[in-house]
């Protein structure tokens, strides 16, 4: 990306006053991608600033992509090693992690490069530098060569991320010491892998090490995996990891790290000590708001450098917004770019009837991935509201059986009276796509929200969706008069 000529770019008039631009995006992950784009749209005279080199935010760089596209590589390496036409074949020497990076840097570059097309095509103004506030309609951008440029607008848009928590008593300048981020320029080939932290990141690389063939230890702060997914899902993922010889530590949380030169050595409050060649450290997020100067707009961030705001994402500054990571929950990718389109409607409009839905989908890129939206059985349960389950076992579909992906199962759940369909949970490859079948019932409003519409269509056959038609059926059989 190249910055814009040092000169004073053309005025938008928005009522009696005088701005460069109409709004000024900062940071081009989803969310402000979903506000740039949208504005523009919009007919709004619209900038953008970036602080590295290229486009996409942490999402395309250090996120999202980066770990599904390793994620992918070794899935597909853990089904050839499985698959019994190739088991008398030469057998296939071990790939490193540098080796499967290989792939992820492709599709981050094609993904950044495509991005970077669509500010061009909307005819958007790319900063490239370190954006921080000199007033609420002022941004001072830091070039890398030491150059400013001041920019106006009357809207500005916080779109900046996150970044891995650091704890201050941890060396993470040592290099047996990573985060989410800096795990990417893992240059050594490590027989022993520590992840602190079993959340979704943390789940997530633990599937990635052990299928390179390394030995991982995960250490969870809480007493189950993935606490916020159902129950039988989350532990499906136990027992799988268990299974493939992931060491699960619940319960524990880290007292110091002991850096050595060939390693690590992570003490426990509970006394216990476990050395690893590398130790992963996987434990939160933190909003990027340290360096936007917030104190000159009279703007505060938690504890966790985010930021509050209302229904149109809109901060206790009127016509400053923030979208994506940047304040907390659900700080997911798709749900980012939905706010950032939002955020764009009501500063366009002064007002925006569009919602973030409410059940959002959740896709965690585990081997195998889990997914799920709606209702789990405990909120169920909790709630008093009658429901009745129906499975699906992915070893019993014929698509499962020809592809060598029998490892999984889809749940329904759905009001015993209305068969209004409530929650669909799912473990097992190509989790992340099938739930969006079920998705796209539940936001049907009505009667065309019925768990028998899977017994009354026709899938295609073989295919993993045919699963919703097993499981439906399951569960209407359980009913009774």
């Amino acid at each position: 990306m190249t910055k814009p000529k040092n000169k004073p770019a053309p005025v938008a008039q928005t009522g009696s006053d005088t701005f460069q631009y109409d709004a000024i995006i900062i940071g081009t992950g989803p969310g402000g991608e979903g506000a740039a784009m949208n504005l523009s749209k919009s007919n709004k005279k619209v900038a953008v600033i970036e602080r590295q080199e290229s486009v996409g935010g942490g999402c395309v760089h250090w996120g999202t992509i980066p770990s599904k596209a390793l994620r992918h590589s070794v899935s597909r390496l853990i089904e050839y090693k499985a698959n019994p036409l190739y088991r008398f074949a030469e057998k296939p020497q071990r790939h490193t992690f540098q080796d499967i990076l290989n792939h992820a840097s492709t599709v981050i570059s094609k993904q950044s490069n495509l991005r970077s097309s669509f500010y061009e095509r909307n005819r958007i103004h790319l900063y490239q530098g370190n954006a921080s506030f000199v007033d609420q309609h002022t941004i001072k951008v830091e070039h890398i060569d030491g150059s400013q440029d001041l920019i106006t607008a009357r809207t500005i848009v916080i779109a900046t991320g996150s970044r891995p928590y650091r704890p201050p008593e941890v060396d993470f300048a040592h290099p047996r010491v990573y985060d989410s981020d800096t795990i990417l320029s893992l240059k050594h080939n490590p027989q022993r892998v520590l992840i602190y932290g079993a959340g979704v990141i943390g789940c997530e690389y633990a599937s990635i090490f052990k299928g390179l063939g390394a030995k991982v230890d995960l250490i969870n702060t809480r007493d189950r995996l993935l606490a916020f997914m159902d129950a039988e899902i989350s532990d499906a993922l136990s027992y799988h990891f268990w299974n493939s010889g992931i060491v699960i530590r619940h319960n524990e949380d880290f007292a110091r790290v002991e850096t050595r030169d060939d390693g690590v050595i992570l003490h426990l409050k509970s006394g216990k000590r476990v050395k690893a060649d590398c130790i992963l450290f996987a434990n939160g997020r933190t909003g990027n708001t340290n360096g936007l100067n917030l104190p000159a707009i009279n703007l505060k961030a938690d504890g966790r450098g985010q930021l509050k705001v209302n229904e149109n994402y809109q901060t206790e500054i009127d016509n400053v917004y923030a979208v994506g990571d940047v304040i907390g929950y659900p700080s997911l990718a798709s749900a980012a770019f939905d706010q950032g389109r939002i955020a764009a409607d009501a500063i366009a409009h002064g007002e925006c009837a569009d919602k973030l839905i409410i059940d959002i989908p959740a896709g965690i890129y585990t081997i195998p991935e889990m997914s799920s939206v709606g209702k789990t059985e405990q909120q169920l349960t909790a709630a008093k509201i009658p429901y009745e389950v129906g499975r699906a076992q992915f070893k019993h579909l014929a698509r499962a059986q020809i592809t060598g992906t029998e490892v999984g199962s889809l749940k329904l759940l759905f009001h015993v009276e209305t068969k209004e369909l409530l929650g669909v949970h799912c473990f097992g490859e190509r989790a992340s796509e099938i739930v969006h079948i079920g998705q796209a019932i539940m936001e049907q409003k009505g009667p065309g929200n019925n768990v028998e519409y899977f017994v009354n269509t026709t899938f295609n056959y073989p295919t993993m969706a045919e699963a919703y038609r097993v499981a439906a059926l399951n569960g209407l059989n359980r009913l009774f008069d």
